[in-house]
């Protein structure tokens, strides 16, 4: 299979060389330090993805790539740079339609998925391109099949609401308080830790309520500074500020009929909660650079990881705001206080990552889910579902054992609450006891990193074949698997 290709553009040769390094495995990875040169392998080759840098001697990257658009608009297109300022990221991403603008220092990993979407991103587009030639859908025919997207979605947080959980999991109170708020058109603020859930939350209560048929738009208000944020949901008229060509749409009008996402809404700036609040009170927007204002049906789901209570009485957030987006609030609990539920989220999430990875297992043997089931997962399933496909990524075997989980996973213990407690404190017993609990749990972790080979073990503890057995009879450690 051939590789796609990627066009690299900065005028630094060391910033080259190290991106062709770490992207030549996966990428046919062309390289230029000049613009001129840059145009030359647009004209010679069949680019996929083009990646340039913003601050270049003969025009900035977004200049760039505005003239790549217009040469060679079926490229996708990548500004990496180590500056943030706001007016070159609107200009980037509304101007030129930039794929993503990549601010310096970068991790290589995430660079790399990156790319990979933004590659899976121009084979779907000529895909389409395709098809649509093919299909040459009238507006009837496109209407019905967005319905028809549209109903799948539906029945599937309608009758599942979309949120795994156990028969007895504490989740079945919070999922029936949706149920119940969802048909009334309202305002809904969804509070929790940070990976609990809140946007499959606010999608169940957009697929259960009477706008389940209309448009369902997110945002992340702690991504983007205010100029940004207001441009993102209000839109702006050309030429409302440096970079705004054309006209833009904002997200309140693209969700006109349906329902507004704001997620971390305890992020936005004082300045801003006041442009909010008086969208959610007048039902208007007024895009930058327009006189006029334009009516908005929209209902408002917000979210966020803060107790906004607290926020409002040390003057941080508005509280008549606070009163607007809170008409009922949803708390979703940790996941360390539904730990009932985790096998069958452990399950789900690994079907997924088999599905994106393209990698198959028969599931997690006992002692992984055990020790799954012990830690206290303070990132919640945003955590898990990381620590899972990190399992899977790793995995020689047809099963994920505890071997291949992370040490803080592997070394929790079932009265740990807390990442920072230390584990002598819930050692209970005079002092022999106590170090025998802790040999005990020392043992224990390094038998599971060395899959149970005790010679392993004893060598690495310091002890003899015939002493380490005596104290795994000692502590009846056994594998999980070889548990009645």
């Amino acid at each position: 299979m051939n590789q796609p290709t990627l066009l690299i553009v900065d005028d630094e040769v060391r910033s080259l060389e190290t991106l062709e390094r770490i992207l030549i495995d996966d990428f046919e990875v062309k390289t230029a330090n000049t613009i001129a040169e840059a145009e030359k392998i647009l004209q010679a080759e069949w680019v996929q993805i083009i990646l340039c840098d913003q601050r270049m001697p003969e025009m900035t990257g977004v200049e760039f790539l505005k003239v790549v658009r217009d040469k060679w608009p079926d490229v996708i297109r990548m500004i990496i740079s180590g500056y943030t300022d706001s007016e070159d990221m609107i200009a980037a991403i509304n101007d030129v339609g930039i794929y993503q603008y990549i601010t310096k220092p970068w991790h290589p990993d995430s660079l790399l998925l990156v790319l990979k979407n933004a590659s899976r991103l121009f084979e779907l587009q000529q895909q389409n391109e395709i098809l649509s030639i093919e299909l040459q859908m009238t507006p009837e025919r496109m209407e019905k099949e967005m319905l028809k997207k549209s109903s799948v979605l539906r029945d599937r947080y309608h009758c599942e609401d979309g949120i795994i959980r156990s028969p007895d999991s504490s989740m079945n109170t919070v999922c029936e308080r949706i149920r119940r708020v969802s048909p009334y058109d309202i305002s809904v603020l969804v509070t929790g830790e940070s990976g609990t859930g809140k946007e499959l939350a606010a999608r169940a209560l957009h697929y259960n309520s009477l706008r389940w048929d209309k448009p369902f738009i997110v945002e992340n208000c702690g991504a983007l500074p205010d100029e940004l944020l207001e441009s993102e949901l209000f839109g702006y008229k050309r030429g409302a500020f440096t970079g705004a060509v054309d006209d833009r749409i904002g997200l309140f009008e693209r969700a006109n009929g349906g329902t507004l996402f704001l997620d971390e809404i305890g992020e936005v700036s004082a300045a801003f909660q006041v442009k909010l609040l008086r969208v959610l009170q007048e039902g208007e927007i007024r895009p930058l650079g327009s006189g006029r204002t334009r009516k908005v049906d929209v209902r408002v789901i917000a979210a966020t990881n803060k107790n906004l209570e607290q926020e409002v009485r040390s003057g941080n957030f508005r509280e008549d705001l606070y009163y607007r987006l809170a008409t009922v609030t949803v708390q979703l609990p940790p996941l360390r206080e539904r730990n009932i539920d985790i096998p069958l989220i452990a399950e789900a999430l690994l079907d997924k990552a088999m599905q994106a990875l393209s990698k198959k297992v028969n599931g997690f043997s006992d002692e992984a889910m055990e020790c799954m089931l012990q830690y206290h997962w303070p990132g919640n399933v945003r955590e898990l579902q990381n620590e899972i496909r990190h399992m899977l990524v790793m995995s020689d075997e047809e099963t994920l054992g505890a071997d291949l989980l992370s040490p803080r996973v592997l070394r929790a213990t079932p009265v740990e609450e807390e990442e920072e407690q230390v584990v002598l404190s819930s050692c209970d017993g005079d002092l022999k006891r106590r170090i025998e609990t802790l040999e005990s749990r020392i043992i224990k972790e390094c038998l599971i990193r060395h899959r149970w080979n005790k010679s392993q073990a004893a060598k690495e503890l310091g002890l003899s074949r015939v002493g380490l057995r005596n104290k795994l009879e000692r502590y009846g450690l056994i594998k999980a698997e070889e548990k009645d």
